[in-house]
């Protein structure tokens, strides 16, 4: 067998374990490609098929060099643990008004994301600022799976979705997010009390855990004079 097959599977063994054993925290990025030619002492060639081979056993997702990140301020967030966390991470102080939080039927969106029950359980949040300024409206949609059958009857834990869902065992790891820019429709308008019509920045994000299973899809209307998306791309210094 070629030596350089031997190679990338000693290193992909490697980051493996790393991550099985938590010292690659699930949803961390890895060390580019630079960084890990160095530690291994081998080529690109070999980090890569390293890379690939752990694609392929579902241990990382691979976005050619490619990062986005929701910024509040100029403040890039960290919403892995949710908006409330990542805002106060940044002293934004921001209140939460939960608008709805009720099962639900959604025979269209069980299509869209490939699911045979259309049952969910809806949490709708306006995020309001100190002088009662609402700066983001989000809509999350989590598959009511039968731990989660009373927490529209009983309320999120610590008012956290994030632990809500944790405490269920439930906990995203990987994702896809997309964004936009859409006007306010009539109702939108009214809850964050801004003109009909006024264009806002729309994002929606699918969240996956582990196994791939979906864990909860949120929405999000971000007022724009606040939240910007800052992209980033090619290999980031180590």
């Amino acid at each position: 067998m070629p030596k350089q097959v031997l190679k990338h599977q000693r290193i992909a063994r490697v980051l493996a374990r790393e991550i099985h054993s938590g010292v690659l925290e699930p949803g961390s990025r890895l060390p580019g490609e630079h960084a890990l030619t160095r530690r291994f002492a081998v080529s690109r060639t070999t980090v890569r098929q390293a890379l690939d081979e752990l694609s392929k056993q579902g241990l990382i997702s691979t976005h050619a060099g490619v990062g986005s990140f929701v910024a509040f301020d100029g403040s890039l967030l960290d919403n892995s643990l949710g908006w409330t966390r990542a805002l106060a991470d940044h002293g934004a102080r921001i209140t939460t008004e939960v608008l709805r939080l009720e099962a639900v039927r959604d025979a269209r969106l069980a299509a869209d994301l490939g699911l045979e029950s259309s049952e969910f359980m809806a949490l709708d949040r306006l995020r309001v600022l100190p002088e009662g300024t609402p700066v983001s409206l989000e809509r999350s949609r989590v598959p009511l799976v039968a731990a989660l059958g009373d927490v529209p009857v009983r309320g999120l834990l610590d008012d956290s979705l994030t632990k809500t869902l944790a405490a269920a065992g439930l906990q995203a790891t990987h994702g896809d997010e997309w964004a936009s820019v859409s006007p306010l429709a009539a109702e939108e308008a009214t809850l964050l009390r801004r003109p009909e019509g006024e264009v806002w920045l729309n994002t929606r994000r699918v969240s996956r855990g582990a196994d791939g299973r979906i864990v909860e899809q949120v929405t999000s209307l971000l007022d724009p004079g606040r939240f910007q998306l800052h992209l980033g791309f090619g290999e980031q210094p180590q």
